[in-house]
């Protein structure tokens, strides 16, 4: 009898053990569930990427780029299956519909997801300047479309619905063998590792300052985009040898077309797609390692961009 009594009382001391351990599992899972989850910056073999540059609150040139580049249909819903869309940045300022243009990505990242592909909406300098609260580029239309100027401000606070969006993007992201951000790199910031830029971005964008207020910085620097072709391939010689690639997409300087330099190292997709610049509705495709420009009526345009040496 008493060693029946011992075993039953070791057997409830385990339990409780164990009980108590799940207890704690429990927790700690619960605790990590809360902490904001970094996104991940880096894919590979990705057969088929859509770059679209900035928007500037025109959805409808936005629709129709997309749209051109099958990744939606008629209903603006996910149509491009396993595609990676690109977006860099500058969706805000300059139109009055940024607000239609971020409910489309929203949707459209969830949709992907569920497809086996993915949508990377990256930060631009416009973004950046409005979660700062410098609105100098502020389309009426765009506080008009949040119900006025308060509101607005609400929405892209800390706690509103597109603020915390935007501040959880990345500002570059690598696919393949192509890094794709919003301005340009170049010096200190060409070799800092994708962890290094995106937390640097995402800090500045949440202070106002830093990387994200740099002229220099990745969503602010111009040189690989007004470079001449010989200057432009000497500056990403660093940057690749750090990344492992052969591309660099950038927006931010419109070109009023896909324009690759310096033998596709670098390729311009700032179409200027808005009625604030009146561009095309154009994207980059990149699709089992040819280049092409999209044009909406016009269809795919080949690019002439240089075999990589082996």
């Amino acid at each position: 009898m008493r060693t029946h009594a011992l075993l039953r009382s070791w057997t409830l001391v385990v339990i409780a053990a164990v009980v108590m351990c799940g207890c704690a599992h429990a927790q700690e899972q619960a605790k990590a569930d809360a902490k904001p989850q970094e996104r991940r910056h880096t894919w590979t073999d990705v057969e088929r990427i859509v770059a679209v540059g900035d928007v500037h609150g025109d959805y409808n040139q936005f629709v129709k780029t997309l749209r051109a580049a099958g990744v939606i249909d008629e209903k603006a819903d996910w149509a491009g299956g396993k595609t990676h869309l690109v977006q860099t940045g500058d969706v805000l300022d300059r139109g009055p519909d940024s607000r239609k243009v971020m409910d489309l990505l929203m949707k459209l990242e969830t949709q992907a997801a569920k497809a086996g592909g993915a949508v990377h909406p990256l930060v631009g300098n416009h973004e950046a300047m409005v979660i700062r609260g410098d609105w100098r580029y502020v389309h009426p239309g765009e506080n008009a479309a949040f119900g006025g100027a308060d509101k607005y401000r609400a929405a892209m606070g800390a706690e509103g619905k597109y603020g915390k969006w935007i501040r959880s993007h990345n500002g570059i992201v690598k696919i393949n063998d192509a890094l794709f951000l919003h301005g340009g790199l170049a010096g200190r910031y060409g070799t800092k590792t994708l962890d290094e830029l995106n937390k640097g971005i995402r800090e500045g964008v949440r202070t106002g300052g830093g990387m994200a207020r740099d002229s220099g910085g990745p969503l602010w620097y111009r040189g690989l985009a007004r470079g001449g072709d010989e200057q432009v391939a000497k500056e990403v010689e660093p940057i690749f040898k750090a990344h492992g690639v052969g591309h660099i997409v950038i927006g931010h300087t419109v070109t009023g077309r896909i324009a690759p330099k310096a033998g596709g190292k670098v390729i311009c997709i700032d179409v200027g797609m808005s009625a604030a610049y009146r561009g095309p509705a154009a994207c980059l495709l990149i699709e089992k390692g040819e280049f092409f420009g999209i044009y909406a009526g016009r269809g795919k345009v080949k690019l002439d961009i240089a075999a990589e040496k082996k």
